[in-house]
């Protein structure tokens, strides 16, 4: 295995949530980290070589030693530098709770918060609106079992599924001002709403969470650009 000190290079997407929760893990850790910023739409020989079988950010690369998929990537932070505060629970049982609530925000809670950046009539989008605030609603009730009262759904610090949502929220912002569509709201998910407030000034998530500004700006490229596809198709 690589040594800790051996040197850390992150390769990612300054908007990419899955690129930012890296980024956060490293800051909570404490390590030092260069990072690389790619472009989505020309790709460098770096990414692909190091990430030939999806060719996605983000991508840790320790020692010369590239590890892809960002919560692989996470839990592989939390393991290599052990030292607190640590990421993942102790306890197996809440480490498992942890795991699973991190794939549901992936499997479940992602796909429609994209859905609503891509689709194509107003039907859809209300739709796919509608799918990820169904997935919020549980995971409102996911924080008030996981998080005890405290300030995040890792207890007194950010965790695992701190992470892996609020590596999201500049991209809510950017659909509201996008679309008009409200994904976080206080009068449905009072507890997550006062949550992301705290994750966005925790001093890990500082400097690393884009404006919501930058995110805009891409998803109006992307929109184009899959616009444009779908009519050359």
């Amino acid at each position: 295995m690589a040594g800790k000190d051996d040197d850390v290079k992150v390769l990612g997407v300054v908007v990419s949530p899955f690129a930012i929760r890296v980024r956060i893990a490293l800051n909570i850790k404490g390590v030092s980290y260069e990072y690389v910023e790619e472009d989505i739409f020309n790709k460098s020989e770096l990414l692909l070589t190091s990430n030939p079988v999806h060719k996605k950010v983000p991508v840790l690369i320790h020692g010369g030693k590239p590890i892809s998929e960002s919560l692989v990537i996470v839990q592989y932070v939390d393991e290599v530098w052990a030292a607190a505060p640590s990421v993942l629970p102790a306890d197996p049982y809440d480490r498992a709770v942890a795991r699973f609530w991190a794939a549901y925000i992936d499997n479940n809670m992602f796909p429609g918060m994209a859905g609503v950046l891509f689709a194509t009539t107003e039907e859809e989008r209300a739709a796919k609106a509608e799918e990820t605030l169904a997935a919020l609603a549980q995971l409102e009730k996911a924080f008030a079992e996981c998080a005890g009262g405290k300030a995040f759904f890792g207890g007194d610090t950010i965790g695992y599924v701190d992470l892996a949502l609020g590596s999201n929220l500049h991209w809510f912002e950017a659909l509201r001002r996008l679309f008009g569509v409200a994904l976080l709201d206080a009068g449905k998910t009072p507890l997550l709403a006062a949550w992301a407030e705290r994750f966005v000034e925790a001093e890990a998530a500082k400097g690393v969470v884009p404006d919501a500004a930058v995110a805009v700006e891409l998803g109006k490229k992307l929109q184009a650009r899959a616009a444009a596809a779908s009519t050359a198709a």
